[in-house]
This record gives structure tokens, sequence and C-alpha cells, in this order.
């Protein structure tokens, strides 16, 4: 009988153990899966933070552009020879249009992003 007892003690300690080692590989899988979803994470945010700042470099160019046009046609306006036409206002009209249009935008924008960030 002690024999059968003994037989039964080490299948439960075989049982056991051949429960742990299942849990033991998911574990690692689950750790390495987990790693990796948090590095794609953290790519994406980095993706995301990088067209962010380019968006900005963006309308910051296009808003220093429209300034040189507009300093560069209001320039040659007062040169007495220079006999601007219609053009040159048509043009300055536009760029103080469009200036006027993307400063709205980028106000809509802006409310709209505190808007979401307030829910």
């Amino acid at each position: 009988m002690g024999s059968i007892t003994l037989n039964f003690w080490q299948f439960i300690a075989a049982f056991i153990a051949a429960m742990g080692i299942p849990s033991a590989v998911m574990g690692l899988i689950i750790w390495r899966l987990e790693r990796k979803i948090a590095k794609r994470e953290s790519n994406a945010e980095e993706h995301a933070k990088a067209q962010e700042d380019l968006f900005l470099l963006l309308i910051q160019s296009t808003a220093a552009a429209i300034a040189l046009g507009e300093a560069t046609a209001k320039a040659v306006q007062r040169i007495p020879d220079a006999h601007c036409n219609g053009d040159m206002h048509a043009a300055l009209n536009y760029a103080a249009e469009i200036k006027h249009k993307q400063k709205d935008f980028l106000a809509a924008q802006g409310i709209h992003a505190l808007h979401q960030d307030g829910k």
C-alpha cells in the first residue's frame, strides 16, 4: 500500500508540473506578443507626432510664402516705373483671401480639437 500512495503523489506532482509547463509557455508567448504590440504602438505614436510636425511646418511655410509674396508685390507697387497692372492687385487680394481662409480653418480645427478633448 505504501508504494501505491507514493505513486499517487508522484502522479499528482507530475500532473502539477505538466500543467505548469504549458502555462509558462503561454505566459512567454503572451509576454512577447505584448512587447510587439507596445513597440508597434510606440512607432505609431512617433509617426503621428512626425506627421503633426510636418503639417505644422507646411502651414508655416505656406504662411511665409504668402507673406513674402505680399511684401514683394507691395514693394513692386511702390516703384514708380513698375506700372503694376490689375493682375498684381488681384494676386494680392487672392493671397489675403487664402490667408484668411487658412486662419479661419485652423481656428475651427483648434476649437474642434478642444471640444473633442473635453469629452
